[in-house]
């Protein structure tokens, strides 16, 4: 196995620790031979080239900031996957202009060259991460590099193909959140667009300009930005209300929504809304005004759009066997894993919660330091018990010569359990915290009865409010009967 697939393949376990769940879509759309590059928004650090780097099928070599590679293990890690240095103007003002655009011509002749034989290179035209919900003026660079490879690619060899990749997350900076991948089918250029060898310098750099003013059209659609984080929040209230009162009318429980269901629910109320904004102004205002208000009401009682017509369950009086097999763990084997689990990953978990609070300027930079210290000090924290139950096998028993001594074994099974243990109490957490909202729900429901029911009316008046309002607007997926928004069918 290469080293390429070895760190790829460990970068999805630690990307798989700290997800929740991480699913892809699309991975049909990439082509299985030729070159490319995949173009995506800058929302979350060293998380985003590491998603793509994990969950895509093609083999990808990344541009990065040439600091980073100063950086210890990260270096080393970004060496190992072939990633080739970025020369940045503001990380070198020392550096003279033409040294440093000497260097970053050799960088994208290599990125190119590596597309050109048929491997796909990976880039954020916005140049740095961010914590916004729309994008930052897009650079040339992914351009540039495209007609580049263009350029350099072997005669025998098909141009390459510009891929859009959407990274959605539903809570970027918290540990076991969820993330979503998903690829887009090639852009079709148009033909002021293609690459010719006959291009001079003038026409490269027009052509340069308008394909970056192309991506600055594509991908907005494709991570589904908005103007400000209020809008953003609002119409993912609108996409909770819509899918809530659907399934109150059809009496279903559709469940908990994934992360596909997700963006495709929150990609009608976004389409709808920008059309409506063209098309009717005037009406937008006042229903932003409703969402806002049903918004601050449902803050006031402290439930969500669902909860106001049943209460999560608890547990289903049916499964009696399963409940007294969960008794038992629960009571009887679980306590002395979590309590070792809770002991020994305690400490790292404190250090690195102080080190991501010192370390990160923005939000942007949460998750990254979450993950890169995690994989350390984790590990290091379940070594050290196990050397240390280790030593204390051998230094304890050793004394009685009647007994088999194994502290190897007892040090490799001291650190599966603290690791094991470690998964147990994050789970366990989970697992108590939606046993408390549980309760909180329904002790809500029983006394704010009042309340609940001028929100029910009111979420059923926004319903048919907001779909009125987008009637005759083409929006993506189709309305299950339970109220779930899923994919259209494909037709042949």
């Amino acid at each position: 196995m290469s080293s390429y697939r070895v760190i790829q393949w460990l970068l999805r376990r630690i990307t798989r620790t700290f997800f929740r769940r991480v699913r892809t879509a699309g991975l049909d759309l990439v082509p299985s031979h030729g070159g490319g590059i995949v173009v995506s928004w800058h929302p979350n650090g060293l998380i985003d080239p590491g998603l793509i780097l994990t969950e895509f099928p093609r083999q990808i070599v990344f541009g990065a900031r040439h600091g980073l590679f100063r950086i210890p293990l990260l270096g080393q890690l970004l060496k190992s996957v072939n990633t080739v240095p970025i020369f940045r103007a503001q990380d070198l003002p020392n550096l003279a202009a033409d040294e440093r655009r000497s260097a970053n011509t050799k960088s994208l002749d290599a990125l190119a060259r590596a597309v050109g034989s048929g491997r796909f290179s990976a880039l954020f035209p916005e140049g740095r991460s961010h914590d916004a919900p729309h994008l930052m003026e897009l650079r040339t660079g992914a351009a540039r590099l495209y007609y580049r490879a263009c350029a350099l690619r072997p005669a025998d060899a098909p141009q390459p193909v510009i891929l859009v990749v959407g990274l959605h997350y539903d809570d970027k900076d918290l540990f076991r959140s969820k993330a979503l991948v998903e690829v887009h089918a090639p852009i079709e250029l148009p033909e002021d667009l293609r690459y010719h060898d006959d291009l001079d310098d003038a026409a490269l750099r027009t052509r340069c300009e308008k394909l970056t003013a192309l991506f600055e059209q594509v991908l907005p659609e494709v991570v589904l930005a908005t103007d400000n984080w209020e809008l953003h929040h609002l119409m993912h209230r609108a996409r909770k209300l819509i899918r809530a009162e659907r399934s109150n009318r059809a009496s279903a429980d559709p469940g908990k929504v994934t992360m596909s269901e997700r963006i495709l629910g929150f990609a009608r109320i976004r389409r709808g809304y920008y059309e409506l904004l063209e098309r009717d102004p005037d009406r937008v205002a006042p229903l932003l005004e409703r969402v806002r208000a049903y918004d601050d009401m449902l803050a006031s009682v402290g439930l969500e759009d669902h909860e106001l017509d049943r209460s999560p369950r608890l547990i289903s009086p049916w499964l009696v066997l399963p409940l007294v097999l969960k008794a038992f763990g629960l009571f009887f084997l679980l306590p002395p894993l979590l309590i070792l689990g809770y002991t020994v990953n305690a400490l790292p978990w404190i250090i690195v919660a102080l080190i991501t609070r010192l370390a990160s300027r923005h939000r942007k930079d949460e998750a990254t330091v979450k993950l890169l210290c995690g994989a350390v000090l984790f590990p290091a924290a379940w070594l050290t018990a196990g050397v240390l139950a280790g030593w204390g096998h051998w230094h304890f028993l050793s004394a009685i010569p009647s007994m088999d001594h194994h502290p190897a074994l007892t040090a490799v099974t001291t650190m599966l359990v603290c690791a094991i243990g470690g998964a147990f109490a994050v789970r366990y957490l989970h697992v108590a915290g939606d046993t408390i909202r549980a309760l909180r729900v329904r002790l809500t429901r029983k006394a704010r009865r009042h309340a609940i029911s001028e929100l029910r009316t009111e979420r059923s008046a926004l319903h048919d409010a907001l779909v009125a309002a987008v009637e005759g607007i083409e929006l993506p997926g189709d309305v299950a009967d339970d109220g779930r928004i899923v994919e259209m069918a494909r037709t042949d």
